[in-house]
C-alpha cells in the first residue's frame, strides 16, 4: 500500500515553497514556489495568491498539510476578516522607537525578557501594533484580528477558526513562554484596545481537518519549522544565512536575556528554540556582487584570492539597521580602505563580515545557554558558496557542517503535518540530510579586527 503523502509550506519573505513528501521515509515526491512582492510591507493577500500557485496540483495529493511561515509579520484584519493595512514584516525598522516604549512599560529590559521572553525590537508583532496605534489610527481602531503570516495562510487552507503555534506565538512580543499562552492584555496595551488573537495548537496537534479530510498541523515559524526538518538537539547550532542570520539551537529550559542579545522563542516540539538574529545576512553579499558587477559564485571566486583580513580592510554590514546587537539606525562603515584595495580584498571583507557577524551571534547563544556548541550546521542560500566553506570554520574556529542545499522550513512543515496524521507522541524519524563537514585553521585576527571596528563604532548611530 501507499504510504501518505504531506504538503509542506514555507511562506516566507520571497516566496511560497512547497514540498510533497512521503509520510513515512521523508522522500520529497514533487515541489514548486511561487514569488512574493518586494519589500518590508506588503499586501498579506499576495501571500495567498503565491499559496495558490505553489499548491496548485500538490494539495490534494495530500493528506495532511501545515505551514512554516517568517516569524513577527503583522497581519491585522477587521471584523470582516480583510486586511486594515499593508502586513508590516520583520525586516521593517519603522517601530524602533515602539520598540523602546513599550519595554519601559513593562519595566526596563530585565522585566520584558522575562515576561515575554525577549527583549522587544522592532522586528517583534507587538511594536508594529504600537506604530498601527500611533501613526495609522484608523487603521487601527478598525483592527479586529491580529494574526501571524503562517496563521493566515493556515486559514486560508481552512476557512475556520484561525490558530497557531508557541514557537510562532513567542515572537509576537504578547505571549508568555514561562505560561504558555498568550498576554492578551499587552496586545491591547500596544494597539490600544482588545483584539481577537488565534487559538494555540499543540506541536502534533490536528489542528483542522477540512471537509474534504485534509489534516492541518499547528505550522510554525520558519525557524522552528527548519529546526525540525534538522532534527536538532541540544549542542547542535543552526547558523542560517538567508535574507536574514540566524543562530538558533535546541533547549530544554526557556532563555530570558535582559541584555537582548537571545530571544528566548519557544520550538516547535515543546521545547525551546533561543536565537541571535542579525538583519543584514546575504544581502551584504547581494551589495557587493551589485557593486562590483559579479554573481555570487564569481564573488567567492574573488574572496578566496584574497589573503585572510582582505590586506587589513574590515567591514561592518549594518547596511540596513542590525538587530544583533540592537543598532535600527545605523549604516555600514568600511576601514582600511586604500589605494592599494583590490577587488579581491573588497569580496574576502564581505564574506568575513558575514560569517563574523554571525559567529558573534554563536557566541552570544552559546554564552547564554551554557552549552557549546558540539556541531555547527550551515544552511540557508548562501550557506553553498564555496567562499563560506572555506572561510567558516576559519572564523568560527570550529568544524562546520553543511546540509546538502534544500527547502528546510517546508520541509520541517511537512514533517509536522506527518506527526500530526500519525497521531504518535514524537515526530516521525526520517533519514538524515546528507552533509558534508568542512575544517580550516582558525583566523581569530579577522574576529579581532571586526571586534574593533564593531565597538567603535557602538555609539554611532
Amino acid at each position: 500500500m501507499a504510504s501518505d503523502l504531506v504538503l509542506g509550506v514555507d511562506s516566507s519573505t520571497q516566496s511560497t515553497k512547497a514540498v510533497l513528501v512521503d509520510a513515512a521515509t521523508g522522500e520529497v515526491v514533487a515541489q514548486q514556489s511561487a514569488k512574493h512582492p518586494n519589500g518590508t510591507s506588503v499586501d498579506p493577500r499576495a501571500w495567498l495568491e503565491a499559496f495558490d500557485r505553489a499548491t496548485d496540483g500538490l494539495l490534494p495529493r495530500a493528506s495532511a498539510m501545515a505551514v512554516g511561515g517568517q516569524q513577527h509579520g503583522m497581519v491585522a484584519l477587521d471584523a470582516a476578516g480583510e486586511p486594515v493595512f499593508d502586513a508590516i514584516l520583520w525586516n521593517d525598522t519603522r517601530s524602533a522607537r515602539e520598540a523602546r516604549d513599550l519595554i519601559d512599560e513593562l519595566g526596563g529590559p530585565d522585566a520584558c525578557a522575562d515576561t515575554v521572553g525577549s527583549v522587544l525590537v522592532a522586528s517583534f508583532t507587538s511594536t508594529k501594533l504600537r506604530w498601527l496605534r500611533d501613526h495609522e489610527p484608523d487603521a487601527a481602531k478598525r483592527t479586529h484580528e491580529v494574526l501571524l503570516p503562517h496563521d493566515y495562510v493556515s486559514r486560508h487552507v481552512t476557512g475556520g477558526e484561525a490558530f497557531t503555534d508557541r514557537g510562532d506565538a513567542s515572537g509576537t512580543g504578547y505571549f508568555s513562554p514561562a505560561d504558555n499562552a498568550w498576554r492578551p492584555d499587552l496586545a491591547e496595551a500596544a494597539l490600544g484596545h482588545p483584539v481577537s488573537l488565534p487559538r494555540i495548537a499543540a506541536p502534533s496537534e490536528v489542528a483542522h481537518r477540512t471537509a474534504s479530510g485534509l489534516v492541518v498541523g499547528a505550522g510554525t515559524g520558519d525557524n522552528m519549522a527548519a529546526a525540525l526538518a534538522l532534527d536538532v538537539q541540544p549542542g547542535d547550532v543552526i547558523v542560517s544565512i538567508g535574507t536574514s542570520g540566524v543562530a538558533s539551537s535546541i533547549s530544554d529550559t526557556r532563555i530570558a536575556d535582559g541584555s537582548g542579545s537571545v530571544t528566548g522563542f519557544a520550538d516547535a516540539t515543546g521545547r525551546f528554540l533561543p536565537m541571535a538574529t542579525t538583519m543584514n545576512a546575504a544581502r551584504i553579499l547581494d551589495l557587493q556582487c551589485r557593486l562590483l558587477g559579479v554573481d555570487h559564485d564569481e564573488l567567492g571566486r574573488l574572496a578566496l584570492m584574497a589573503p585572510s583580513g582582505a590586506n587589513g580592510l574590515t567591514l561592518l554590514p549594518y547596511y540596513d539597521g542590525e538587530r544583533t546587537p540592537n543598532r535600527p539606525d545605523a549604516t555600514g562603515t568600511w576601514s582600511g580602505l586604500t589605494s592599494s584595495t583590490t577587488r579581491e580584498d573588497i569580496a574576502r571583507a564581505a564574506f568575513e563580515a558575514l560569517l563574523c557577524s554571525l559567529a558573534d551571534g554563536v557566541d552570544l547563544l552559546t554564552g547564554m545557554t551554557g552549552v557549546p556548541a558540539q556541531r555547527i550546521l550551515l544552511v540557508g542560500g548562501a550557506a553553498g558558496n564555496p567562499a563560506v566553506h572555506a572561510l567558516a570554520p576559519a572564523i568560527f574556529g570550529a568544524p562546520v557542517t553543511v546540509p546538502a542545499p534544500d527547502e528546510y522550513v517546508a520541509l520541517g512543515a511537512a514533517r509536522q503535518a506527518a506527526w500530526a496524521l500519525s497521531g504518535s507522541t514524537e515526530p516521525p524519524t526520517w533519514a538524515a540530510a546528507t552533509a558534508e563537514t568542512h575544517t580550516a585553521e582558525p583566523t581569530p585576527l579577522v574576529r579581532e579586527a571586526y571586534a574593533r571596528l564593531r565597538d567603535r563604532t557602538a555609539d554611532w548611530s
